[in-house]
């Protein structure tokens, strides 16, 4: 069974505070066990020091000691501490114990090593049979008694069962702890629920959104509600489901107008044709019927060029043949090839007069570039209008400009000149030959270049196209005017 992501988070998350209590708990329970040995050997050996304080005022002249008094103050300590108390000679053998008789200590004799130890440390502590004397680990704590002149006479002992009360006392330990641990896990549990639903639940939209994307609907938007790296994700995907949007409405859009573009010169031709040989069209009129026909099959020869020519610059297979060459030049063969044009609508050439303008480009595509830009000038110029070349430099680059008078283009179709099969109304009218697609090859070669292209227009008053291609280096060439 497949885990979710919220599953999987709130696991690791929980497992971690588990294993962080166990470590703590194991950590605590040491420190407590710790605590109770230490807390027991300060409280014998403060009483230790009373009982052997008493034993030393009790040492009679012969470094005797009197053992009465002595043992009614062991007594009450020895019911006080819940410890037992006895008294050792110098050979190790119990003097007098607080135990009810049989005492055990009697039947053993202390070991000279704890005796040794008491006189050089001045303090024995131990945790443990006190060499086999008692059965289970006891806290036992001894000091020597010492005459005035410094002779040990003795030692005294205070020992307790720890056993038992270091278990009880550590159960008592463990299970606050537990209850605070397990109240702490809950609360810890809610918190870590709801704030890793808070974090999958953006991650949920997304997953319904790319799938909504997969299906074709790009209409889904993601709320943004942080600017951490979940928030820049659903950024990100909010700006593809625009890019893809906008690239599926021109997709469609792409589709329709080339269906359109074809059919129209295709039903031209087989209607015509068919008139042709069932007799609709009369033989004196057959040649010029078959005049369009011809020039509906240069159209759709046009058309499959432009976009033969489109596939291979959006593939990346259009190879580039840079060389320096001249501009001027280059328009003025355009000018030529374009003269009869120019001559039926009686336009005036403006700005060639101008020193030479060397570019570093692919000469064929950029002759394309200016073929299509004066074609479409000369198209949509007034009677008796201007055609004006503009060149100047930005930096390392060239920048020419192609401007036509005329009525221009308005606001809002400026915007969208450059789309594929994009004609404005008035294009529709003058330019029947034309396919929609002059413009947008224009910008794909330009910026194939590495330059830009931008339209400028008044309307009633002109058009202008200007675009930059990289300046020849090594070339000597004057100065370009300034851009007015």
């Amino acid at each position: 069974m497949q885990k979710s992501i919220f599953m999987k988070y709130f696991s690791v998350c929980a497992s971690l505070i588990l294993v962080s209590i166990g470590i703590l708990g194991t950590a605590f329970m040491l420190f407590a066990s710790q605590y109770f040995k230490e807390d027991k050997y300060d409280m014998l050996q403060s009483n230790l020091e009373k009982a052997v304080a008493v034993v030393e005022e009790n040492i009679n002249s012969d470094h005797a000691i009197v053992i009465n008094q002595p043992k009614s103050y062991f007594d009450i300590l020895a019911d006080a501490v819940d410890a037992e108390v006895f008294l050792v000679g110098t050979d190790g053998r119990t003097v007098y114990c607080t135990e009810a008789y049989p005492c055990r200590h009697t039947t053993y004799q202390l070991s000279a090593s704890i005796m040794s130890s008491m006189q050089e440390d001045g303090i024995y502590k131990e945790m443990g049979t006190l060499g086999g004397i008692y059965s289970s680990h006891n806290v036992t704590v001894g000091a020597p008694v010492y005459s005035q002149d410094g002779q040990c006479l003795g030692y005294v002992l205070t020992s307790t069962d720890s056993t038992e009360s270091m278990q009880k006392f550590l159960i008592d330990v463990f299970q606050m702890f537990a209850v605070s641990a397990l109240f702490v896990l809950l609360l810890v549990c809610v918190i870590i629920y709801f704030v890793t639903h808070s974090m999958v639940r953006p991650l949920k939209e997304m997953s319904k959104a790319a799938q909504q994307f997969g299906n074709g609907d790009f209409s889904t938007r993601l709320t943004v509600e942080s600017y951490d790296e979940v928030g820049q994700l659903a950024m990100a995907l909010n700006n593809m489901a625009q890019s893809l949007s906008t690239l599926e409405t021109m997709r469609r859009s792409f589709i329709s107008n080339v269906s359109h573009e074809l059919k129209t010169p295709m039903t031209t031709i087989g209607g015509f044709i068919d008139g042709i040989l069932d007799g609709t069209i009369p033989p004196e009129k057959q040649k010029q019927y078959l005049r369009t026909v011809s020039d509906e099959v240069k159209r759709l020869s046009r058309i499959v060029r432009s976009m033969l020519n489109l596939s291979q610059i959006e593939a990346g297979e259009m190879k580039l043949n840079n060389h320096p060459f001249e501009m001027v030049d280059t328009i003025c063969q355009t000018l030529f090839s374009l003269e009869r044009q120019i001559e039926d609508k009686g336009l005036e050439i403006r700005g060639l007069d101008h020193d030479k303008v060397y570019v570093d480009a692919d000469e064929d595509l950029i002759h394309q570039v200016i073929y299509n830009l004066t074609e479409n000038a000369i198209k949509f110029a007034n009677e008796g209008g201007y055609i004006e070349f503009e060149f100047f430099k930005e930096g390392n680059r060239a920048v020419i400009g192609v401007k036509n008078s005329g009525e221009g283009l308005s606001k809002e179709e400026i915007p969208r000149v450059f789309d594929r099969f994009y004609k404005t109304d008035r294009s529709r009218g003058l330019d029947k030959s034309g396919v929609g697609l002059g413009l947008y090859i224009v910008r794909s070669i330009v910026t194939l270049h590495g330059g830009d292209i931008i339209v400028k227009s008044v309307q009633g008053e002109y058009c202008e196209f200007l675009f930059s291609l990289p300046s020849a280096k090594g070339k000597s060439q004057n100065k370009f005017k300034k851009n007015s």
